[in-house]
């Protein structure tokens, strides 16, 4: 694996780290937790994914990682009915890689 991805995959986890570990410390009520959990999070997920997706292309470690550092919250700050949300998270990441695969090019 370059540097480049390795670098790349870094920021990605740092961006889905602070997205799921900084935003529910905003939430207030459950109309604001499900703002987090169903549009912010979700937008920069799919930004992310589609942004790492143009620059270096498809990448499988996208979605586990954004899998794998959701699980956490769910202990932290939310309660088990939120364990769909780790595989819906997953599934972003994952289109908006395979959306930005479309426009990478090698250089």
């Amino acid at each position: 694996m370059r540097i480049k991805k390795i670098i790349a995959l870094l920021f990605y986890a740092f961006l889905m780290s602070v997205t799921y570990f900084i935003l529910p410390l905003f939430v207030k009520d459950t109309g604001s937790g499900m703002a987090v959990l169903l549009i912010a999070a979700p937008a920069i997920t799919l930004v992310g994914a589609l942004v790492y997706g143009i620059f270096c292309g498809f990448d499988f470690f996208l979605p586990v990682i954004s899998a794998v550092l959701f699980l956490p919250t769910i202990f932290i700050f939310y309660n088990s009915s939120a364990w769909g949300y780790t595989v819906f998270y997953a599934l972003v990441a994952l289109f908006g890689n395979g959306l930005g695969q479309v426009f990478h090019s090698e250089k």
